[in-house]
């Protein structure tokens, strides 16, 4: 068995090769290139048979890492801060280089390879609805971004084209500022011209005109000078332009998530969670994956999906902190669960309940409750079987009005 340590780079990748006890058998570097990964894998393959080789890499997924498991080699993630914390251990002056973290990986694989678990290949559904749901997540801190910016600027200028509809990167909202980017061009703008440019739009909102209208004009005024507002206004329309395609995409990734979900064997299984929808549904499945062995307890899963908080105890002193270390995207899916299952899960809501009475405000209760539904989730991932509250046992307890 040999044990091989690679330090990802965009250009050229350092590789170090250890034996079993930590002679170096091979030291060098490969260019990020088809031919540089091919000769990789082609001097790797010499040192044995590919189940003998482990390679280490501080990163789960990429090129480099579909290569290496596509030859058969053995490869295991070992997570930066490991590897932060471990370089003591080889420099006391905490030195760095490429070829230092080769070695550094390779022999941590060597002395404590049974702490890491080899990764495992995942179903090519999995890896498409995964792509598309990192894809999509992406795009909306984006345009959380642009929506955020263009909020700012109108609010420095126009206050009121920031409040009239409630959210101002909707479609409907765009449309407006598209028509109207500066107040001196909505000056002419009255219930009637206003109610037929919400049906040319086709605005479903609930407001009448009147009351969107009274919205734009009981703002406060801005007091920006007549070049200023034209200056805004560009960059309102700026600001808009890229809006307004983002958006569509949004949408188009999230019919596609929708349509993948669908596609994906265990599309029911997540679904079957109060108020999952389809794309917190799709962005609970891409994190936990098909590797069931992956999370061989509920506890591991709660730890990885930041859920569990971290116990520090030394002696008299002992202190319980937030977990900053964790699958942030995994995190972000199962709280979006949570908290949208309090609405709909009597068991949920009264979890939820408790958390607050006993002091906690509302992320802190949201995690409990996302802990509790980790649990829950673990087990019906693991058995491959539907949620069904008629199954849940602390559901079925609650006392019944």
């Amino acid at each position: 068995m040999v044990f091989v340590g690679l330090d990802w780079a965009s250009t050229a990748h350092a590789v170090c090769v250890l034996d079993s006890i930590g002679t170096v058998q091979w030291r060098g570097s490969v260019p990020h290139s088809a031919d540089g990964l091919a000769e990789l894998v082609r001097r790797l393959r010499q040192f044995g048979p590919p189940a003998t080789v482990h390679v280490a890499i501080e990163r789960p997924s990429g090129v480099v890492i579909d290569t290496l498991m596509d030859a058969g080699l053995q490869v295991v993630p070992i997570h930066p801060n490991v590897v932060k914390a471990s370089r003591a251990r080889y420099s006391a002056a905490h030195a760095k280089s490429d070829e230092g973290d080769s070695y550094l990986l390779a022999d941590l694989l060597r002395t404590d390879g049974p702490r890491f678990r080899p990764l495992r290949p995942l179903a090519d559904e999995t890896r498409a609805l995964r792509a598309l749901v990192r894809g999509r997540d992406d795009l909306v801190g984006q345009r959380v971004a642009l929506a955020n910016q263009l909020r700012a600027l109108l609010e420095r200028f126009w206050p009121g084209a920031a409040v009239i509809f409630a959210d101002v990167d909707s479609p409907i909202a765009l449309a407006f500022l598209a028509r109207y980017p500066t107040p001196q061009s909505a000056e002419r703008v009255g219930e009637r011209r206003l109610a037929q440019f919400l049906r040319r739009h086709a605005y479903c909102g609930r407001r009448p005109a009147a009351e969107l209208l009274g919205r734009l004009r009981g703002a406060p005024v801005g007091r920006a000078g007549e070049a200023e507002c034209d200056a805004s206004g560009e960059l309102v329309r700026s600001v808009v332009a890229v809006l307004v395609p983002l958006v569509a995409q949004i949408q188009q990734l999230s019919a596609a998530i929708a349509a993948a979900l669908a596609d994906h064997p265990d599309g029911p299984l997540v679904q079957s969670l109060p108020r999952s929808g389809q794309v917190n549904a799709a962005q609970l499945l891409a994190e936990l994956g098909d590797d069931r062995a992956r999370f061989p307890t509920a506890d591991q899963l709660t730890a990885e999906a930041g859920a569990a908080p971290v116990t520090r105890a030394s002696g008299k002193h002992r202190a319980v902190v937030f977990r900053w270390a964790c699958n942030k995207r995994l995190r972000q899916a199962v709280t979006t669960l949570a908290d949208n299952s309090r609405h709909a899960s009597p068991w949920a809501a009264a979890v939820y309940a408790r958390a607050r009475a006993r002091g906690g405000d509302h992320p802190h209760a949201i995690r409990i409750l996302a802990r509790a539904w980790l649990r829950v989730i673990w087990r019906c991932w693991q058995d491959r079987r539907p949620y069904d509250v008629a199954q849940h046992r602390a559901a079925t307890l609650l006392p019944t009005a």
